[in-house]
C-alpha cells in the first residue's frame, strides 16, 4: 500500500516520545506518554478520514492495484476502481466504464485539492503516462493525493482501438484503401466514436471529481491534455484551485497543419547548435546536407533491412523510406536527451549503416501502438480538427519543403471523410479568458506545441505565469527544478515569490559523438 512505509516509520519515529527517561520524573514521563497518545490517536483519526473520504462514493469502490505502462518497465502503486457512465447522457441506455486511479499522498493528512493528471495523444492513458512520469510528481504527492482518470476511449476506460498491420503505411496507402481502412476500424470499435471527444471527457472528469467527493481540485495537462484542462476551466471555474498547462494547445488552433513546418525548424535548429559546435561539427560535418542526401537516397529507393529486434534480438525485416525517416526523426526530435543522438544516427545512415536509425525507428512504433488508442484519436481529431484546418491559411507547397512533408496530413483528412462526427461543445474552440492562476510550461525547441503558442494562450490570462525552458522539447514536468516549482505553484494556489530563476540554468543535453559517448 503507497504510504504504508511512510507510515511504520513515522510512528516509530514517535513512539520516542513515550519511553521513560531517567533524568525526568514520572509526572513528566506520563506528560509525555499522554501527548504521544494523544498525538497517534489524532494521526490515526486522519487516516480513517482519509480512508473514508476516498471510498465514499459506494459506485467507486477502490481497491489495491498496480499501474504499469506500455512506456516503460516497473510500475506504481495506486487504489483503483471503475466508474460507469453513459456513453450517450442524453440516451442513457448504455453505459461504459471509466479506470480511476489514486495515487495517495505520503501525508496522512492530505491537502483538500487533489491533482488530476491528464495525458496527451489523443489517446493515452493518464495511467500510462503517469507511470512513465512519476518521479516528476514526487512533491505534488508528498502533500496531495494524484488522480487519474483514463479519457473515455483509453486505456481501461472502453479502449479504441484499431492497430494498423506492421507493414501498413499510411503515407502510401491510396485514397480507396484510407477510407476501407477507416470503415474497417469503425466495425472493430467497443463504442460510438461520435461520444468519445474532448466535451465528453470534461463532463467525465467532474462526474469523477463529484464521486470523489472533491469540491475544488488541481489540473495538470500535458499536450492535448492541455486542452481537456482548459475546457475543463472554462466549464467548472469554482472546481478548480490551480491549472498547469505543459506543451500548451491554444483553443483556436486545429492539430496538424502547422506540425510538419514546426518540425523542421527544431530539426533546423538542432543541425545549427552542432554546426556551431566545435566538437559536434568536427565529428559529423555539414550535418544539414547529409540528412538532405539520406533523405533523397530514401525517397528515390527505400532501403529493405534486416535489424535485430531492440527487444528480443531477433532479426525483423523492416522497410525504412522517408516515412519511416520522418517518423523516427520527428520522435527522437521531442526532448532534449533523444534529439542529442540525432547527428549520430544520421551521419551513420548516410554512411550507409541504417540499422541504429531502423531500430529506434522499430522501438518508437511499437511503443506508440502500445500506447496511443487510435480510434479515440480519430475520433478526437476528425471531429476537433480537421475540420477547422483550412481555417489555418497553410498551404500544401509549404508543408512539401518540410521533411515530414503534406502526405500524412491527407492520409488523415481522407480517413476522416468516412469518420463519424462527435460531440463538440460550441466553445471548445474559443479562447480561455480566465482569472484563475495557471502556470504554463514552454520548451524553446518544442516541435510540436512551439513557444508561441505558450505566449499566445497566456495573454488571455491575466494571472498567468509563463516559463520557457532554453533548448527543451515538447513537456517540461520533468526538467530541473520545474517539479518543485510547480508543486509551490499548486500548494499556493498562485505565482507569487515564487522563484523561477533556477528555470534559466536549464541547457540542452550534449550531443551524442559516438555511441558510448557525449561532448565532454
Amino acid at each position: 500500500m503507497p504510504g504504508a512505509g511512510d507510515a511504520s516509520a513515522f510512528f516509530s519515529a514517535r513512539s520516542g516520545l513515550a519511553r521513560p527517561d531517567p533524568q525526568f520524573g514520572s509526572l513528566e514521563a506520563l506528560r509525555r506518554m499522554s501527548f504521544s497518545t494523544v498525538l497517534v490517536a489524532t494521526l490515526l483519526a486522519a487516516l480513517l478520514l482519509r480512508i473514508d473520504r476516498t471510498e465514499a462514493a459506494p459506485s467507486l469502490a477502490l481497491h489495491e492495484c498496480r499501474l504499469e505502462s506500455a512506456a516503460v518497465r516497473g510500475n506504481v502503486t495506486a487504489r483503483c476502481g471503475y466508474y460507469s457512465v453513459p456513453e450517450n447522457p442524453e440516451q442513457p441506455g448504455r453505459r461504459i466504464s471509466l479506470h480511476v486511479a489514486i495515487i495517495p499522498a505520503l501525508r496522512l493528512a492530505p491537502a483538500a485539492d487533489p491533482l488530476f493528471v491528464i495525458s496527451g495523444g489523443p489517446g493515452q492513458a493518464a495511467s500510462d503516462f503517469y507511470v512513465s512520469a512519476a518521479p516528476a510528481f514526487a512533491y505534488f504527492r508528498r502533500d496531495r493525493d494524484i488522480v487519474l482518470v483514463d479519457q473515455r476511449g483509453t486505456g481501461a476506460s472502453n479502449r479504441l482501438d484499431c492497430a494498423l498491420e506492421y507493414e501498413d503505411d499510411l503515407t502510401s496507402m491510396s485514397t480507396a484503401s484510407l477510407q476501407l481502412l477507416a470503415q474497417r476500424c469503425l466495425r472493430t470499435l467497443p463504442g460510438d466514436t461520435r461520444f468519445y471527444t474532448t466535451s465528453m471527457a470534461v463532463r467525465d472528469l467532474d462526474t469523477v471529481r463529484e464521486a470523489l467527493g472533491y469540491e475544488r481540485i488541481n489540473l495538470y495537462g500535458v499536450s492535448y491534455g492541455t486542452r481537456v484542462a482548459q475546457h475543463y476551466l472554462r466549464r467548472h471555474p469554482t472546481r478548480v484551485h490551480a491549472t498547469i498547462l505543459d506543451g500548451v494547445v491554444p483553443a483556436g488552433v486545429a492539430l496538424g497543419p502547422a506540425v510538419a513546418l514546426d518540425a523542421q525548424n527544431v530539426l533546423d535548429g538542432i543541425f545549427d547548435r552542432c554546426t556551431a559546435d566545435s566538437q559536434c561539427n568536427a565529428a559529423f560535418p555539414d550535418i544539414h546536407l547529409r540528412f538532405t542526401a539520406l533523405y533523397d537516397r530514401l525517397r528515390a529507393r527505400p532501403l529493405r533491412l534486416s535489424v535485430p529486434d531492440p527487444l528480443t534480438a531477433e532479426p525483423a525485416r523492416i522497410r525504412f523510406g522517408v516515412a519511416e525517416l520522418g517518423a523516427v526523426v520527428r520522435m527522437l526530435s521531442y526532448t532534449d536527451d533523444t534529439a542529442s543522438v540525432l547527428p549520430l544516427l544520421i551521419h551513420e545512415a548516410q554512411a550507409g549503416r541504417a540499422q541504429s536509425l531502423a531500430a529506434q525507428y522499430l522501438m518508437i512504433r511499437r511503443s506508440m501502438a502500445r500506447q496511443m488508442a487510435m480510434g479515440m484519436h480519430f475520433a478526437v481529431i476528425c471531429s476537433e480538427d480537421v475540420p477547422r484546418w483550412n481555417d489555418e491559411k497553410i498551404s500544401i507547397e509549404s508543408l512539401q519543403r518540410t521533411y515530414l512533408g503534406a502526405a500524412f496530413m491527407q492520409a488523415i483528412g481522407t480517413i476522416c471523410e468516412r469518420w463519424p462526427r462527435g460531440r463538440v461543445d460550441p466553445d471548445l474552440t474559443e479562447p480561455l479568458r480566465s482569472p484563475a492562476p495557471v502556470l504554463i510550461l514552454s520548451g524553446s525547441e518544442d516541435p510540436v506545441t512551439p513557444r508561441r503558442y505558450g505566449e499566445e494562450v497566456f495573454k488571455d490570462l491575466p494571472n498567468a505565469t509563463h516559463l520557457l525552458l532554453s533548448g527543451q522539447g515538447h513537456g517540461q514536468i520533468g526538467t530541473g527544478c520545474v517539479p518543485k516549482l510547480a508543486a509551490q505553484f499548486v500548494d499556493q494556489g498562485n505565482a507569487t515569490g515564487l522563484d523561477a530563476a533556477c528555470v534559466d540554468h536549464v541547457t540542452a543535453a550534449p550531443f551524442m559523438l559516438s555511441p558510448t559517448a557525449t561532448a565532454p
